[in-house]
């Protein structure tokens, strides 16, 4: 913790301190809960695209979307991946420089101390949250862009393969048989 206020604190701001400490807690715990729930859908985007790849997969699709399509699940799952990757987050402060620095001072100053120090830890995580979110929601977008270029490219194989052959793909089927 190197930043302190400046000079001893009266104790009638005692209080206000407590207050504004609590709230710094508050928006940091919120902060690592709002991350945890970009991360599950994070996992989400990254399994879909899988199982939408997977799906793909096995059936006659148009082979240049398919291949797009291929493109857009596996950056969508990268960047879903990039999106939950672990981060070091500021966590302020260590229990060992508190108690080192702070073991023998005044409630007020202590207050003071810890209040100083998340801010400053708040605001350095808010910029990889902020990160976090526009990764996850472009893998989103990139997984949207994936699936409506799969449908296209099932739709194409399915109205290029009927048209292909001349009696269509079911009747050509039971006519090389005979």
């Amino acid at each position: 913790m190197t930043q302190t206020t400046p000079g001893p604190v009266q104790e009638p701001i005692v209080e206000t301190l407590e207050l504004i400490n609590a709230e710094i807690t508050a928006s940091l715990a919120r902060q690592s809960e709002s991350g945890a729930r970009i991360d599950t859908k994070a996992i989400v985007v990254v399994g879909y695209a899988a199982a939408a790849a997977s799906f793909l997969v096995t059936r006659h699709a148009q082979p240049v979307l398919a291949a797009f399509t291929y493109a857009a699940y596996a950056a969508a799952a990268g960047l879903g991946i990039w999106s939950y990757a672990v981060r070091p987050y500021e966590d302020v402060p260590t229990p060992r420089s508190l108690f080192n620095a702070y073991w023998d001072r005044a409630r007020t100053d202590v207050l003071a101390a810890l209040a100083a120090a998340r801010v400053p830890a708040f605001e350095t995580n808010a910029v990889k949250h902020g990160r976090k979110a526009r990764l996850w929601l472009v893998s989103l977008l990139t997984l949207m862009a994936g699936v409506a270029l799969m449908l296209l490219s099932l739709a194409f194989a399915a109205h290029t393969g009927a048209h292909d052959s001349p009696a269509g793909s079911g009747q050509a089927a039971a006519a090389a048989r005979r």
